[in-house]
């Protein structure tokens, strides 16, 4: 519930603090006091549109703050938990508004965008302007009312997800049937690539190998006459060979050793050197008899080696790419194919969404007539006790399955009123005027009143055209509707004023060049005083003073 508001710089206030109570607290004052000014405060830090002219002159920046104690308010706590804000009983709400319009919006002290003020407000408080009660004329406003009052949400959630289900299969067949031709050219398309390169088969990694054998066997005998001269060099020319020369070298040091052992380490690395020269003949010899040139193993290997370059160019791409563009090309066929067999079950998996949803949507049917029924008597009842006394109000509940299909069901409900004798019932707005709609409208939050998600109901002059016994029974059913939730009500009359368990009395004051507003608690005494102002304007007699007296004890 609201239990703060601080307003700086607004409009005509320049300061103001405002406590609030649980229960009815009821907003009066003399016209053009401002007596909305607060309501528009608060429309602010909730997320409405920001003016520039909101500012009090000569300021640089409007400052208002709505603090909320949420402690009993579970689904306020879950979704300030769930967007990662600091968490206690309090939600505070802040707004500030700069001279040229430009504002910056604060959750608990943290920065938000504007949508996010907008989210947590839906949680905490609703406010029902002068001409709100008009949406009641409206069919979808209706049918959330009738769903509220029905409680019926796990039937409303199962309609909505068969719908969807039914809806994206629908669009799935759509999209599938209009892709049909070029997914078969397609797929021929591909079909062709496919069996073109299932022939040729190419490995993982082959063609660097295929590369690597084409150089190797292309210069096979330029590697045969080159290696087989180095086996000469080194060991197998009898009159010359490294390895004999190094040997020649290995004793001809030896005997300076024997003589002068300084150079024996000379010695040692010359052996290690012959040991070296041996083996890498060995190697060379092995490598020398391993070339072999087959003229038919050749032939494959460069046939190959062509046959790769020429699909690589043909698909476009790079040799060694050609394994992985095969590999693509099988799965985009695969796709397709699958498509195809999707498209023969899709016709089923439609028809049995539909079936579905069909069974929960006449479900849901049969609890909106069934609750129906009971609110138009409730609200029948209500409206005699708000003197329309041959007032008839009836929920009709019309039914298209067949040709209707939506998230909300394949009902079209609308609120028929009928207000004097032998006057047939028909849609509201045809018939009820401003103050009849209101006093319909305020019978439908009374009931609805189990059902509010928010916590606190602000009521802004929806008291407008009524008078006497009928403002009376207004208060009344206000009075009740807080017994369930926080009510705020600006009102001008008496009847309705006189039923809060707070009053706040909004006043204007100038100096002939500043002008202010201020917003006061009035004591018992006060509200009296009030209270006959309302009834008897400015010359208050004893007379209104004992009927102010009066209203407040009753």
């Amino acid at each position: 519930m609201l239990i703060h508001l601080s307003i700086q710089n607004f409009a005509i206030v320049k300061s103001l603090e405002v406590e609030w109570r649980s229960g009815m607290t009821t907003i009066t004052g003399e016209t053009g006091a401002g007596k909305s000014i607060a309501i528009d405060a608060l429309g602010l830090c909730l997320g409405d549109r920001a003016v520039t002219n909101v500012v009090r002159p000569n300021c640089k920046q409007a400052n208002l703050v709505a603090t909320f104690d949420i402690s009993k308010n579970p689904k306020a706590i879950n979704w300030l938990t769930n967007n990662d804000f600091s968490i206690d009983d309090e939600c505070i709400l802040r707004r500030v508004i700069s001279s040229e319009g430009r504002s910056k919006s604060y959750i608990n002290g943290t920065p938000v965008p504007l949508a996010q003020l907008k989210d947590i407000s839906q949680l905490l408080i609703n406010i029902h302007g002068q001409h709100d009660h008009q949406l009641i004329t409206k069919s979808h406003t209706q049918k959330h009312m009738l769903d509220a009052f029905a409680n019926h949400h796990d039937l409303l959630d199962s309609v909505k997800f068969h719908y969807q289900k039914w809806q994206g299969l629908s669009q799935e067949l759509a999209t599938l049937q209009e892709t049909q031709q070029s997914r078969e050219a397609q797929q021929q398309l591909l079909q062709y690539q496919v069996n073109e390169l299932d022939d040729f088969s190419m490995l993982a990694d082959e063609f660097t190998q295929l590369e690597q054998d084409y150089k190797k066997y292309s210069n096979c005998q330029h590697l045969l006459d080159n290696s087989l001269q180095a086996l000469h060099l080194l060991n197998d020319n009898e009159q010359f060979n490294i390895n004999d020369a190094l040997r020649s070298c290995i004793e001809k040091v030896a005997e300076i050793a024997n003589v002068d052992q300084v150079i024996s380490p000379v010695i040692e690395q010359m052996n290690d050197a012959l040991l070296q020269l041996e083996d890498a003949s060995q190697e060379l010899q092995s490598y020398h008899e391993r070339l072999e040139l087959d003229p038919e193993h050749f032939q494959h290997i460069e046939d190959r080696y062509s046959t790769a370059i020429q699909l690589a160019k043909k698909h476009q791409t790079q040799p060694e790419a050609l394994y992985q563009l095969h590999h693509d090309l099988k799965q985009q066929l695969t796709m397709i194919s699958s498509d195809e067999t999707r498209l023969t079950h899709l016709h089923q998996e439609i028809d049995d969404a539909k079936n579905q949803y069909l069974d929960t949507a006449k479900a849901l049917t049969q609890s909106r007539q069934s609750s129906a029924e009971k609110l138009s008597a409730l609200i029948t009842d209500s409206m005699r006790e708000l003197n329309m006394e041959h007032g008839q109000f009836n929920v009709a509940v019309n039914s298209n399955h067949a040709d209707k299909m939506s998230a909300t069901g394949s009902d079209d409900i609308n609120f028929l009123v009928s207000l004097n004798p032998g006057q047939s019932l028909d849609i509201m707005s045809k018939v009820a005027s401003g103050g009849e709609l209101s006093r319909i409208s305020l019978a439908l939050q009374v009931i609805l009143s189990h059902q509010i998600t928010a916590p606190s109901l602000i009521f802004d002059e929806v008291d407008v055209g009524i008078s006497g016994p009928t403002a009376a029974m207004v208060g009344t059913k206000l009075q009740q509707l807080a017994a369930n939730t926080q009510v705020i009500c600006v009102t001008h009359l008496p009847q309705v004023a006189s039923k809060g368990h707070q009053q706040l009395f909004v006043s204007k004051l100038t100096d002939g060049e500043h002008t202010e507003t201020n917003v006061t608690e009035l004591s018992q005494q006060a509200r009296v005083q009030e209270i006959a102002r309302l009834l008897a304007g400015d010359q208050i007699t004893d007379s209104s003073l004992a009927n102010a007296q009066e209203l407040l004890a009753s």
